[in-house]
Order: structure tokens, then sequence, then C-alpha cells
């Protein structure tokens, strides 16, 4: 998400009904070029969690779709040598591709009105260090110019907070600049310009979770696309972060993923008179398994937004007791098996709203409370943003007509959730006081807002 040249941001819907010449991309017979960095292991600013495995996600992904890679896997931790050369190296290989592919998972910074990307021994300290110490993202538009490629597509979960403010290199606003699309090419960043968005706490990024889960519908046009993973993100955080596209008119028609009409027709026998009457039968969709790590992610945030936690609180995974808990709630066998029949299932099911939580850290004696979200996550992130820098691990989650309430003396503590504040609040009074001591009610409220 580099430099900060003013340029027109056209909107999706524009864009679909300008510049583009019908016809499909013919798939089978197109060059498809990815490079996918990841950096996470920060030498001199805090490290990240999440962009390594999601670049990881990412190439898996992408070569399951055709691209080929540079360098044959994620490009993980480079510093600023090798990301100038894994950079060049792009710019040699989509010369006479078909469409080319920058995915960017790391830190990135705008830098008086231009972005940068940080490699992991970035360590400026003066504003005229970081021509020499990041790498400027029109050195990667530039690579693709004058490619003979088609389409570009330039991909930035790099909206990060700015790690060198302290520094003195602030940004002039949060996040990245909004920058112009050159011919033929497509950028999306991970949220808007100027904005921040999250590093994800449950493995990945939102941005990337939903975009390798999106490109892999059939049927979607580069267009589409980006829409359906900006709606994902949208939905999934509260509203806190959508991400933003920039293009130009792109020529013909981009498919991630043809239309299933578009697939090649196989040749099958014509069923006898005894076998004519019967329909066919697919595979029982639950007893497929689902080992495909972008669909695995989609099933575990859908766990969680359905309060069936697929972490323990420790903080390790426990996928399977959540889908068991699950498939108990909805009168199926519990097996315990992450399948695409569950996955289905989950998809159907309407989101819950509001969302309310309250979240408390024993160790720093801070809680934060929250109501009227449109997710879990984001009620749970409002809510431990009234920690400040002190952790609050444990979290009660609750949604609908449900209400929470929070009970505490100096020995004992408890987190109750009941139809109706008043029966929270004596259920977490109870609770707390089996301890032996008298305990206070500190915190009440239901998922929407009332009760406090």
């Amino acid at each position: 998400m580099r430099r900060g040249l003013l340029g027109r941001i056209v909107t999706l819907a524009a864009l679909a009904l300008a510049g583009l010449v019908a016809g499909a991309w013919p798939a089978a017979a197109e060059k498809r070029i990815a490079l996918v960095v990841g950096n996470s292991a920060y030498k001199n600013v805090t490290p990240l969690d999440n962009p390594t495995r999601d670049a990881g996600m990412m190439a898996e992904t992408l070569s399951g779709l055709g691209f080929a890679l540079v360098g044959g896997r994620a490009q993980l931790d480079l510093d600023k040598s090798a990301m100038d050369a894994a950079v060049q190296n792009f710019g040699r290989q989509v010369q006479g591709a078909d469409v080319a592919l920058f995915y960017y998972a790391g830190h990135g910074v705008q830098i008086a009105g231009s972005n940068y990307l940080v490699p992991v021994n970035a360590n400026p300290t003066r504003e005229a260090d970081v021509d020499f110490q990041m790498t400027d993202v029109n050195l990667v538009l530039r690579q693709m110019q004058g490619s003979g490629t088609r389409l570009n597509i330039v991909i930035l979960d790099a909206c990060r907070n700015n790690p060198f403010g302290a520094r003195g290199l602030r940004a002039s606003e949060g996040g990245l600049a909004q920058m112009r699309a050159p011919d033929g090419t497509l950028i999306s960043y991970a949220t808007q310009p100027g904005n921040v968005a999250q590093d994800g706490s449950d493995g990945h990024s939102p941005y990337t979770k939903a975009l390798a889960a999106t490109i892999r519908q059939a049927g979607l046009d580069v267009f589409q696309t980006f829409n359906q993973v900006g709606l994902a993100v949208k939905r999934q955080t509260g509203g806190a972060q959508q991400p933003w596209v920039s293009s130009s008119p792109i020529d013909g028609t981009f498919y991630f993923v043809p239309p299933a009409q578009n697939a090649p027709q196989v040749a099958t026998a014509q069923p006898d008179a005894k076998t004519a009457a019967t329909p066919n039968l697919r595979a029982d969709p639950d007893r497929v398994p689902i080992r495909d790590p972008a669909l695995l992610s989609e099933l575990s945030e859908r766990l969680y937004e359905h309060n069936f936690d697929p972490e323990t609180s420790d903080g390790r995974s426990d996928l399977t007791r959540a889908i068991t808990k699950l498939q108990e709630k909805i009168a199926m066998a519990p097996t315990g098996e992450a399948t695409e029949g569950l996955l289905m299932r989950l998809r159907g099911m309407d989101d819950l709203k509001p969302w309310g939580s309250i979240v408390y850290g024993p160790d720093g004696d801070k809680w934060g409370m929250s109501w009227n979200h449109a997710s879990r996550r984001a009620a749970v992130a409002d809510a431990r943003g009234n920690c400040g820098s002190a952790k609050c691990p444990v979290e009660l989650s609750f949604y609908g007509n449900r209400c929470g309430a929070f009970a505490i003396s100096d020995k004992s503590w408890s987190l109750v959730a009941r139809d109706g504040v008043q029966r929270a609040r004596e259920a977490a009074l109870d609770e707390c006081g089996k301890a032996g001591k008298a305990c206070r009610i500190i915190g009440a409220v239901c998922a929407d807002g009332s009760g406090r």
C-alpha cells in the first residue's frame, strides 16, 4: 500500500459497469505468477503473530488455483536484501504472464504520503532512512508494468499501527495512504486508507482469512471477489474494519475459479432402465472431512461466533470439543469431526446479535464490559479495550436477550450469564459467595445495553 499519489478510488459498483470487456479468460491457459510475503519476526519493533501464517495460507490457496509461486512457496520473514531480491525476481517471472499477483502481510507504514512495507531488520531513526531500509510499494508496481500482463493484483494486509511512531517517524495519519492504480491493476487494502487493520487473535487476520476462503468460490469475478471479502471482514469485525479497493479499468473478466458451467464436461455412461428412476446421489457431506486450512479457519471462526469456543482458556486449540458441543445442541451425533456438512450448517445459521461481553484479568485486577455489538469478536475487543495494557483473558460473552453479571469479593469472583439482568446478578452473587465471603456486583449488562 504505497505511494500516496492522489488518485481516484473507484467503487466496486462503478467498476462492475465500466471498462470491462465481455468474456471470461480461459483459466486453464493462463500463466499466473504470485509473490507471497509474510513478515512476523521483527528484530527492532514489535513482532506480529499472524503474517507468516497468513502468507502460508495464501500461498497454499493460490498454488491450488494455478498460480506459480516465486521461490516455490511463501517468502517469510525477509530482511531488506531478501525482500529486494524477491521483488526483482518477481519482476522477471511476470514477463509474458497473464496475471501477476503480489500479496504482503506484515508491518506497513505511511511516511510523507508514501507507503512502505517493512522488512524484519528495518531500524530507521529518521525519515531519510526509509528508502534504504524499507520497500516502497511503487517498486512492486513498476515490476508489473510493461510485463505484458492483462491483470495485476496487489494485496496489502499491512495497515497495522506504525511501529516507528515513537521514534519520530510519524505517518500523516494511521494506516496506509491511498494510491493510484496503474493501468490494468487492482490494489486491495485490508482496510480503508488511513485506517488501521487488525492482526487477528485466532491465528489469521480477519482480512486474509476472508480472502483465502472467498477466492476459492467458483463464478466470482475479481470485483465480486473483493466485494465479498470486504463484506465478510466488515461483518466479522462489527464494522470496525472495512477493506478497500483501488482499481483502473480491467480488460476482460477474471475469475480465480471460473463458473461451474465453464468447467470441462465429462462424458458419462447413460443409465439403464433399472437405474434411470434412481436420483443421482452425492457424497454425504457429513462424512467428508475438512482439511483445507482456510475452511478449517472459517469453521473455527463460525464456531466462535456461535459461542462454541474452539480454544481452551489457556489458548490451546480444542476444535473437537467445540464441534461436539455444537453437534449436541443441534441434535447431531457428537462425533467432534470437522466436516463439510457441519460447515454448511454453520453457514446457514443466522448471525447472532446483539452481543455483549464482560472480561476480567485476575492477575492485574482489571476488567471491561461492552454491549450492543454486531459480533462476538467486536464485543470482546471493545471490552478488552477497557483493560488498557493489562491482559483480561477471562471472557463471558452473551447475545440476544441474554445478560451478564460480574461479582467479586476479596477471595473470589464469578462471571455469569442468564436470561434477564436480575437473574444474572443473583446467579453471579450466589456463585461468588460459595467461597464464604460476601460479594458485590461490579458490572452487569444485557447484550442490547439494557440493565446497566
